[in-house]
Order: C-alpha cells, then sequence, then structure tokens
C-alpha cells in the first residue's frame, strides 16, 4: 500500500504530498484540485508501467492534456527556481518509487521523458537513473523492466499496484448498458462499463467467501425499496426496448408492486442502485485494482444513501484479506457521516486554494477538540463542514 505520496509541478500542485491509508476521501470546492491529485497518481501510475503518454494516461483515467496544461504555471517565488519537469514519489512501508518527467512545452513529443527515476527496497535502489544517464531509452521506464527480476513481496506489491491503478468515472448510461464503454477494464471500465457481468462474478465468489457475501447482503439492505437482486437470462423478463443486448442481466423484484408484475432490469432500476452494485464490484471483486480511485464518490446518490454506502464501503475495504486502497473525491456532506473516521485506515482530506492559487490539501484529524466542538453545537460532521469549520468549502 502506498503511506505517502508526493506531487511536484502538475498542474494546481506545485508542492503536495499527503499520507493515506485504505479509504481516503477528498473534499473541497470545485476546481479546488482534488481530481489533479487523483491524475498525478495516474501519471505515476503509467510511468511505473514502463512509458507515459497520451495512451497510457487515458486508460487509466487522466484527461488528456498538452504537456504545457500538465505543468504548474505559478510565478515563481523570490529566490525559488521552479523545476523544469514534473516530480511524483510513492512510499510504502519498505518500497518507494519516485520519478521526474519532461516534455518540451513549446514542441512536444508523443511520450514524456524521464529525467531520473528511482526504485527503492529498504533504502536500496533496485532500479534507478538520472539526467546523466545516456544508456537507456528515455522514454520508458527502467522499474517496469526489472521487475521481471524481483521475487514477490511488499517492493513489488507497491509497483504492480501502482501499475494497475485507474481513475473511475461511472456515468448512468454506461452502468445501465444503454451506452458502449470507451475504456473497457477487468472487472469494469472506467465508466461502468461491464457492470453486469462483473456483479455476476462477485455474487459467485459469495458462494465461496464468507467477506464478499457479507457485501452482496449490505447492497440488498442499501437498496431499501429491492425485496431480491438476482443475475438472470434476458429473455425471462420483460426489458425496455433500449438496452444493449447481454446475454446475462440484472434483475431487481421491487418489494412495494404486485408479485409477476414487479420485475425491473438494470435499464429501468435507480442510479443510485447500480452505483452501489458498482462499489460493491471495485472493493470485492477478485479483478479489481489493489489501488483505485472514484472521482466524484457522490454519483446519484440521494444523501441518506449516499452515508449509509460510505460507511458500508469502509467496513468492506477494512475486512479484505489484502488491504485494498481507494481513492474517493465528494461534494456530498453526508459521506463524512458515514466515514469510520475513528479508524485510522480510513482518512478524510480537505483541497483548497491557497490566496496564490496553489492546491492545499491537509488532513482532518477526528479528535477530542473536534468531537467536543461536535458535541457542544450538537453538530455532524457533514454540518461542521458546510459551516466551514473544516476548509474545504468555496468562498461564494
Amino acid at each position: 500500500m502506498i503511506e505517502r505520496f508526493s506531487v511536484k509541478t502538475f498542474k494546481s500542485l506545485e508542492d503536495v504530498t499527503v499520507e493515506l491509508g485504505q479509504v481516503n476521501v477528498f473534499i473541497g470546492a470545485n476546481g479546488s484540485g482534488k481530481s489533479n491529485l487523483l491524475e498525478a497518481l495516474g501519471v505515476l501510475s503509467a510511468a511505473a508501467n514502463g512509458k507515459v503518454d497520451e495512451e497510457a494516461l487515458r486508460a487509466r483515467g487522466v484527461r488528456p492534456g498538452v504537456p504545457k496544461l500538465y505543468k504548474s504555471a505559478f510565478p515563481a517565488k523570490p529566490g525559488v527556481k521552479t523545476p523544469g519537469h514534473l516530480r511524483f514519489e510513492a512510499h510504502g512501508a519498505s518500497a518507494e518509487y519516485g520519478v521526474s518527467l519532461w516534455n518540451n512545452p513549446e514542441d512536444p513529443d508523443p511520450a514524456w521523458t524521464f529525467k531520473s527515476e528511482s526504485w527503492k527496497e529498504n533504502g536500496v535502489q533496485l532500479a534507478g537513473r538520472s539526467p546523466a544517464s545516456k544508456e537507456w531509452n528515455k522514454e520508458r521506464g527502467l522499474a517496469a523492466l526489472k521487475a521481471v527480476e524481483v521475487a514477490e513481496g511488499p517492493t513489488l506489491s507497491l509497483l504492480e499496484s501502482l501499475q494497475r491503478y485507474v481513475i473511475f468515472s461511472p456515468t448512468t448510461a454506461v452502468l445501465r448498458g444503454v451506452m458502449p464503454e470507451t475504456q473497457p477494464k477487468t472487472p469494469l471500465g472506467l465508466s461502468g462499463g461491464g457492470l453486469l457481468r462483473a456483479v455476476h462474478n462477485l455474487v459467485i465468489q459469495g458462494y465461496e467467501d464468507d467477506k464478499i457475501r457479507t457485501i452482496c447482503e449490505d447492497v440488498l439492505d442499501l437498496i431499501d425499496w429491492a425485496k431480491e437482486i438476482k443475475l438472470t437470462s434476458e429473455v425471462q423478463q420483460p426489458l425496455s426496448p433500449i438496452k444493449s443486448s447481454v446475454k446475462t442481466t440484472i434483475e431487481f423484484r421491487d418489494r412495494f408492486m404486485e408479485e409477476g408484475r414487479n420485475v425491473l432490469s438494470a435499464y429501468e432500476a435507480s442510479e443510485g442502485a447500480l452505483y452501489a452494485l458498482f462499489l460493491a464490484v471495485i472493493t470485492g471483486q477478485k479483478d479489481s485494482p489493489p489501488l483505485c480511485a472514484v472521482d466524484n464518490a457522490d454519483h446519484g446518490l440521494n444523501p441518506r444513501l449516499a452515508r449509509a454506502l460510505m460507511e458500508c464501503l469502509c467496513r468492506w475495504h477494512m475486512a479484505m484479506d489484502e488491504p485494498r486502497q481507494i481513492l474517493l473525491t465528494t461534494h456530498n456532506p453526508l459521506i463524512l457521516d458515514g466515514l469510520l473516521l475513528q479508524d485510522d485506515r480510513v482518512r478524510l482530506f480537505t483541497v483548497s486554494r491557497t490566496s496564490s492559487g496553489r492546491t492545499s490539501i491537509r488532513r482532518v484529524v477526528v479528535d477530542q477538540d473536534l468531537l467536543g466542538k461536535a458535541a457542544k453545537h450538537g453538530l455532524s460532521l457533514s454540518r461542521l463542514w458546510v459551516m466551514g469549520h473544516l476548509g474545504g468549502v468555496p468562498n461564494v
């Protein structure tokens, strides 16, 4: 797992370091830099996999952009020289990976150049280069090549987690299966494509794994109008004509409707129900990436469902035999009330811009002082945020 992630001169992140847990939630105003942080990790992911170009970045959910827009463009501080490259570092318990990247802003190349690279285990370098190195292809990463020689363990795990990192941005039409997925992956595409197949596999896992069975049961409890959720052949149920052609689909049985007329497909179901299934899949499905992000994690959720789903997400992640790590951005205050922040593995961060426009990220620690403030005024964490006591709210 990544314990610390650092970024320099990337978009609004001129110099930012965050100490990560397993479940990490970032709150802040629009344009504060939340998505920039997720994308910075996407750039490092591409570098860890050996090449940083538009194709590699798109495949991880990073918005395409010219090199000139990737590099911070703040005026230089007096007496401080602004680096000409981007810098990214990820640190685990005994391993670290860092890279400096450069591309000519006026005449960019298709791929970014590795100015420096370092992959270390307990301070000992396994692979690396400096700007003076000339014997290597500077558009190809060395750590990705060296990885074939490294035995299983925390060091290789850190690099592989970075390599598999993606940013999910699910859309309702793709979750329903009526629009194609532009970035297909296993088990889910970056827009939520393949949800029906992924849920099918999750249910099968639940037959043999009590933790996965608990996830499936929790999802059914969250979708309070559903009596049952199961997988069925599409020819067995009345579906709307506007849908994708899939062999298997999800069948919801509404507890309030008359039996025999209470069957809904994924196309008719609420987007909140589909999104709950989406989060269940990326948490529990065995093929899900060990490190991922979800941008705008309040997608299609009413406040009460958002709070309950976030509490379940925390419990699901912390129960996994092999720890998984997730970063989420949100604008929904009720999500904060579902976070199990008394556990250090769950962390909340506020994201804001300083008076000079630079992104600042601060961890919100739920200590006795904060709890006392909340108790004194009878306020929840969500109310404290909305009232401006936590930071990360727009000045409007």
